[in-house]
């Protein structure tokens, strides 16, 4: 017998049984890849149903809209009417007085409400629950209510309860005297708890030791509130001044819902005058202008206040 003089290649012909798995091992993905894997769909539907319509927006701003007949190329001159258009300027100063009311008064309120409601104790957590139902209930179905509450008549429910107090009856939203104090009510109720939740959430963040030190010092509820509980809130002011900033722009449902923004056009805000436009007077062209404009209006309002508050907590 002849003996192979080939040389003998270690580790290249290993038995299937005792060798080391053949091939190279998988590697899973990443975290950020599965991050983005479900963050997809969402992106997706934001893409569909908020920026394409954002742009087709700003497109349809610059022609004068004639459905089946083609659009006109006008340029700017859509945006050089909503900003002489006398209604769409009243619409604009109800809008802000609205705005800051609300954002003023739903501060205040929902910053009382924090400091009534906070503690550990369950039923507090009961109180809260119930406060904060104006919250997560639909804007349309809180705006309906109060429009019940707003009855005009003598034998209205609130008008029944001011009657009680010896105060006549109102119109509420019924006069143009008083519907647009009316809407601003309305929309500091449903704002109020939401601002409690993010006032809550501060003061679990002040320390507990310096109110019993400022105690000691001799200091009195109110120094107490002003030099320690206010400047431990400054973040969570700016988070509430900064959504109001956004939102207060864009009040729509409680107005359309309450009045539609009468009587007599005292209620009439931004939103629906352009609704108005657009819908009722089809004038696509002059109402995408419009929402151009509260764009950047919005955008403007939201970067003053984030530049005023980081520069005040600087």
């Amino acid at each position: 017998m002849t003996t192979s003089l080939l040389p003998v290649r270690s580790g290249t012909n290993r038995s299937r049984s005792g060798g080391d798995p053949a091939g190279p091992k998988r590697r899973r993905p990443s975290g950020a890849l599965i991050s983005w894997l479900f963050l997809i769909p969402a992106i997706l539907l934001a893409v569909w149903f908020k920026f394409i319509p954002m742009i087709e927006g700003v497109r349809l701003s610059l022609f004068k809209v004639q459905p089946f007949l083609g659009n006109e190329w006008v340029g700017l001159d859509n945006y050089t009417d909503v900003l002489t258009d006398a209604r769409f300027r009243e619409a604009l100063g109800h809008t802000l007085i609205l705005g800051i009311g609300q954002t003023v008064g739903a501060l205040i309120v929902g910053a009382l409400l924090a400091l009534l409601l906070e503690g550990q104790t369950r039923s507090l957590w009961v109180l809260r629950s119930a406060v904060f139902l104006p919250v997560v209930t639909a804007t349309a179905v809180s705006g309906e209510i109060w429009r019940l509450i707003y009855h005009p008549t003598p034998d209205g429910p609130l008008n029944s309860l001011l009657s009680l107090l010896g105060l006549g009856p109102s119109q509420f939203i019924a006069g143009t005297d008083t519907a647009l104090w009316s809407v601003m009510a309305v929309g500091v109720w449903i704002g109020a708890p939401y601002n409690m939740v993010i006032v809550l959430a501060g003061l679990a963040g002040v320390d507990r030791a310096l109110y019993e030190s400022a105690s000691v010092d001799g200091a009195g509820t109110l120094r107490r509130l002003w030099h320690i509980t206010v400047p431990a809130l400054r973040p969570a002011i700016a988070v509430i001044l900064t959504l109001a900033a956004i939102r207060s722009l864009r009040t729509f449902t409680e107005v359309y819902v309450l009045t539609g923004g009468g009587p007599a056009g005292s209620t009439e805000v931004w939103m629906t005058r352009v609704i108005s436009l657009g819908l009722e007077e089809n004038n696509i062209g002059r109402a995408s202008a419009a929402s151009v404009l509260l764009l950047l209006l919005t955008l403007t309002a939201t970067l003053a206040v984030r530049f005023a508050t980081r520069k005040k907590e600087a």
